[in-house]
């Protein structure tokens, strides 16, 4: 049975993300690459769930213990985490962290870099049995804002945990916005971690602030590039 057709509502992280478009303005960017790896991670979810806790944020860095994560907050970013949350249905989904280079109201010649982390009940979606399937409601929006897809789901390493990355670009005039997200199956949960950027390169060096309690950094495959 597809999932996809039971979709309880749009992916947080993705909605959330292309709420930037408007504020990147044309500037020169490098074209993407093409990947063939293929993800085979496989996770089931347990039958019952807890609230998830909605992490804090102390010497620019957010921590959570119910999933056991922490993201190191670039310096001088803008955390607009409370704004966003109200995107959320109670109970299926929470915004867990949303900060941007710049006040996302603000404009500028360059894509606003924005990192959304976002958490939702598997419940959401029936059927759903690996990250590698959220990836189907995911990209189904996010080729309907007028993305492509740059890199098929791929494994991607997280020390412990088991991750899958997928990537999408988007040309705005001469502009290239890159769109990266991670997604984890946990404790019932689909939690995305959404990167946006004006390159892979950044988007690389946001997702490697990305790291688990057992102190691994998250990391690129290298055969997916």
């Amino acid at each position: 049975m597809d999932f996809r057709l039971y979709r309880a509502q749009y992916s947080i992280a993705t909605l959330t993300l292309l709420l930037s478009i408007p504020l990147a303005t044309p500037q020169a960017s490098s074209p993407a690459r093409q990947s063939s790896s293929k993800p085979s991670i496989k996770s089931s979810s347990p039958a019952k769930t807890s609230t998830p806790d909605p992490g804090t944020v102390s010497d620019s860095t957010y921590r959570n213990t119910f999933f056991r994560f922490s993201y190191k907050i670039p310096f001088g970013w803008v955390e607009r985490t409370a704004d966003m949350r109200g995107d959320g249905e109670e109970g299926k989904s929470l915004v867990l962290l949303a900060v941007f280079e710049r006040p996302p109201e603000a404009t500028g010649n360059t894509v606003n870099s924005a990192v959304l982390i976002a958490a939702e009940s598997v419940s959401a979606y029936p059927g759903l049995k690996t990250a590698a399937d959220y990836f189907g409601p995911l990209t189904e929006v996010t080729l309907s804002k007028g993305f492509r897809v740059v890199h098929e789901p791929f494994d991607f390493s997280g020390g412990a945990n088991q991750l899958v990355r997928g990537d999408f670009s988007k040309e705005i005039g001469t502009l290239t916005m890159h769109q990266s997200s991670v997604v984890l199956l946990k404790k019932g949960y689909v939690v995305s971690f959404t990167v946006i950027a004006g390159s892979e390169d950044e988007v690389d060096q946001l997702l490697e602030k990305l790291s688990f309690s057992d102190g691994s950094p998250s990391r690129k495959n290298p055969k997916s590039r």
